[in-house]
């Protein structure tokens, strides 16, 4: 998709700050931090919502959620603790339509979620 900001970004035609990348996922920081700590976990393939989701992407999501816990444990959260979230369409706050986990830590979050 070439109008998608994170597809560019993992295509390396827009600039991120890469924190992990394999043959699956990309994670980078996000441009507008809301924690010290604030990463978003992206399938390499394009997946708009996750109403668009299969049962053959099963592996695929929780390979972005067990990710999500070994970045926080690598920056020293896993202890403390972190809140991963995944938005849904714009009432969400989706801004960007390709999936994509946040990773939030590093600062005390509360509930219920704003």
């Amino acid at each position: 998709m070439t109008s998608c900001l994170f597809c560019r970004i993992i295509a390396g035609e827009i600039p991120g700050t890469l924190l992990h990348q394999d043959a699956d996922l990309v994670a980078f920081s996000d441009i507008n931090p809301q924690a010290p700590l604030h990463a978003l976990i992206v399938p390499r393939r394009h997946i708009a919502t996750l109403n668009d989701l299969t049962g053959m992407d099963d592996a695929l999501v929780g390979s972005m959620v067990r990710f999500a816990a070994e970045l926080a444990k690598q920056h020293g959260y896993d202890e403390r603790g972190y809140r991963t979230v995944f938005n849904c369409n714009r009432e969400a706050g989706q801004t960007v339509f390709h999936i994509h986990l946040h990773l939030l830590a590093g600062r005390g979050l509360h509930w219920p979620p704003g």
